[in-house]
């Protein structure tokens, strides 16, 4: 029989990972479970925020990160007239020593908290293992059946599992825990242009044309894009084809035509399926949401990746010793939502206000921006840029790295630089 482990992470995205790593260092056994054979996929979450850069200095990464290939956003403005757009979100303005949001690969992120944690004893990542049940018995959850890298089926069995497996999550669906959905009027497709010298490389700024718009996110060689349309729209858009399509990004920003050939196909344009969604109860006995799993957000603000890092610190926080006792309760699980449940809701409150009075009017054609008065605040008193630099960038009630956790720095020269 397979040895157990104390806590079994079904998902190696952000959350699960930098959960793995932290309880590692508490001395936690811990196991991650990353179904893919690396972290090579495209256009994920890629914003690195500055809540999450403070907290990968507490870690003692902050030099290994710095050395990864990188882009920053000092800003997010918006396009008011020809040559003319007003700030809506001024990173340089916060008070903190991190006054950008860095665009990270998002592999390149994991594979540097891979590292980490497998300079620690009692931490074990294992690619290419895909969770296909949970184990339960008598009420509660005894860890996970799994599909290993030949195809073996597998039994690890945990004193807690924790659910990191993203927004369609598994082990969230076989708990039977019910997700509360809110509505979302929109959709987006993500796809790479080729970058020119001359592009903004500090700014995220917005194209807008009738009925849609676009996000421009300046990344090292490359531009991401992500396109938004209305929800449910995905087959009209494939059935009108890739020229159609080029034209459409060439009216939304003309000074991109002459590269839309670099979208060969529509296949180079991957559909998001956006939901806004949480979990009334975040557990069962011995299963614990994080993450997406536990509330899926939209990308408007792109908070998501922060959020999911957020809770796992604190959970990390708040569990490490119960672990370590082999003791965890409910009341112990239900800490953890208790601890992050205020952030989530603000965030998702937030994230709907942007889809009713922004998002929603420049989809129907009312308005080709935020609302005036918006505007002529920010134009007016350029300080109020601070609140939503704020609320994106270091969110409510950030969490850092416990002391268990905390390292000194480690120089960029003992990691690989471009990120395994």
């Amino acid at each position: 029989m397979e040895k157990g482990t104390t806590c079994v992470v079904v998902g190696g995205g952000p959350a699960g990972m930098v959960l793995g790593l932290l309880l590692a260092r508490a001395g936690v056994d811990v196991t991650v479970l990353e179904k893919h054979g690396d972290f090579l996929r495209d256009f994920r979450g890629d914003t690195v925020h500055p809540s999450t850069l403070q907290l990968l200095d507490e870690l003692g990464l902050g030099e290994r990160f710095a050395a990864l290939p990188q882009s920053r956003l000092d800003e997010v403005a918006f396009p008011v007239a020809p040559g003319q757009q007003v700030v809506i979100a001024d990173f340089r303005r916060l008070r903190s020593r991190y006054r950008y949001i860095a665009m990270v690969p998002q592999w390149d992120l994991l594979n540097l908290l891979a590292e980490a944690g497998a300079a620690e004893p009692s931490f074990t990542l294992r690619m290419r293992t895909e969770v296909t049940e949970l184990i339960r018995e008598d009420g509660r959850v005894r860890g996970v059946r799994y599909r290993g890298p030949q195809g073996e089926a597998g039994e690890l069995r945990a004193d807690l599992t924790v659910a990191c497996d993203g927004r369609w999550s598994l082990a969230r669906a076989q708990a039977d825990l019910p997700v509360r959905e809110f509505p979302v009027p929109i959709d987006a497709w993500w796809f790479r242009l080729p970058r020119d010298p001359h592009d903004d490389p500090a700014g995220l700024t917005p194209r807008v044309a009738p009925g849609r718009f676009a996000v421009v996110i300046p990344r090292e060689g490359y531009l991401q894009i992500a396109y938004i349309g209305a929800k449910g729209s995905d087959a009209r858009l494939r059935a009108r084809g890739v020229e159609q399509f080029r034209r459409d990004i060439a009216e939304l920003a003309p000074n991109f035509a002459d590269r839309v050939d670099a979208i060969a196909s529509m296949d180079d344009v991957k559909h998001l399926d956006v939901r806004l969604n949480r979990l009334d109860r975040w557990h069962v006995p011995g299963l614990l949401c994080l993450g997406d799993a536990a509330h899926a957000m939209s990308p408007v603000g792109g908070v998501g990746i922060n959020l999911a890092v957020q809770d796992a610190v604190a959970a990390a926080t708040l569990l490490a010793e119960p672990l370590q006792r082999g003791a965890v309760t409910e009341a112990d699980l239900a800490a953890v939502r208790s601890r992050r449940l205020l952030p989530t809701i603000l965030v998702q409150w937030l994230q709907q206000l942007m889809h009713r009075n922004l998002v929603s009017p420049i989809l129907s054609e009312r308005r080709a921006g935020p609302p005036w008065p918006v505007l002529a605040l920010l134009r007016r008193f350029p300080f109020v840029s601070l609140g939503p630099a704020y609320l994106i960038g270091v969110g409510v009630r950030p969490e850092h790295a416990p002391p268990f956790a905390r390292r000194p720095a480690a120089p960029a020269a003992d990691a690989d630089g471009e990120g395994g």
